[in-house]
């Protein structure tokens, strides 16, 4: 009785390149918030250039990395509407979106509502909010430790080597 047969070369090559396309995916599922993600350094991750990156990744998951990454972050951004008292100024900038008009069209192409539209409807059901505060030290946005004192700060010693 003959063994397994061995995997051939084509369905290992095959496997290798999902495999580099699932560990791009996963970069992007884990570094969603990063304003400073972008095509380059995600398609360098999985190994590929730029442009064949695009095409594998449609191949793969139906959609390109950028609409995929934007629906990350639109998810994201839903979910703090309807839960922290942050302002959606605010809100864009902690998912990764660096302008609110971009933003905006985004989140309407998304659910066909605006972000202020979203909030209204949700928050007509009587849902109480998060403290943005609360959400910010959650999403990352508020550092305590790096924010808790300033150059001008009058409780600073003025003789310490930060101070010259």
């Amino acid at each position: 009785m003959e063994g397994p047969a061995a995997p051939l070369p084509q369905a290992t090559a095959h496997l290798a390149r999902l495999r580099q396309l699932r560990a791009a995916k996963d970069a992007m599922d884990r570094d969603w918030a990063d304003a400073e993600l972008n095509l380059d350094a995600v398609a360098a991750h999985a190994g590929y250039s730029r442009s064949h990156f695009v095409r594998a990744f449609k191949a793969a998951y139906g959609q390109t990395p950028g609409q995929y990454l934007s629906q990350r972050r639109i998810e994201r951004a839903a979910e703090m509407l309807r839960t922290c008292d942050l302002t959606i100024t605010e809100i864009c900038h902690l998912v990764g979106f660096t302008g609110l008009g971009t933003f905006t069209t985004r989140f309407k192409q998304h659910t066909g509502q605006t972000p202020g539209e979203y909030r209204r409807e949700r928050l007509g059901r009587g849902a109480a909010l998060i403290p943005g505060c609360y959400a910010l030290l959650w999403a990352g946005g508020f550092h305590p430790t790096r924010n808790s004192t300033t150059r001008d700060s009058p409780t600073r010693d003025s003789n310490s080597e930060e101070a010259h």
